[in-house]
């Protein structure tokens, strides 16, 4: 169906891996080389705090299962959601099955909710991992 940009898209992807394997071995001979300059002058407490993100967050955050389980359940949710919104506009059949408007309809409506709830799953878990490390502070 969308053979006219495979050879393309599968040529720009080489080309841009060579680009950055060779971007890759000439940053570290840079860094490298920078690293022999500075010497003895460079101390640490000189980037103590500068690569620190603006959203403080709790010293041990164990909330990565947290960040899954809201991610899959939104996911899950997408995907019901979609189902039962294409189960009520198109139905079990399709009207035509020589016209390809509702598979795309449908795939749009799959892809959209479960961005959608993916999406609200990962806002739920930062707002819960936010409220918590408030707490804590407190």
């Amino acid at each position: 169906m969308m053979d006219f940009i495979m050879v393309p898209l599968v040529v720009g992807i080489i080309t841009l891996g060579i680009y950055k394997l060779f971007e890759l071995f000439a940053r570290k001979k840079e860094r490298l080389a920078m690293i022999e300059k500075i010497g003895d002058k460079f101390d640490a407490s000189m980037v103590e705090d500068k690569f620190t993100f603006p959203v403080k967050t709790c010293q041990k955050s164990p909330y990565g299962a947290l960040k899954v389980a809201c991610l899959l359940l939104g996911i899950g949710l997408g995907l019901m959601l979609g189902f039962f919104i294409v189960l009520n506009t198109i139905g079990l059949h399709y009207p035509d099955e020589s016209r390809f408007d509702y598979r795309e309809f449908e795939s749009v409506i799959y892809g959209s909710s479960v961005l959608l709830f993916g999406g609200l799953g990962l806002l739920i878990a930062f707002l819960i991992e936010m409220r918590s490390c408030k707490k804590s502070e407190k």
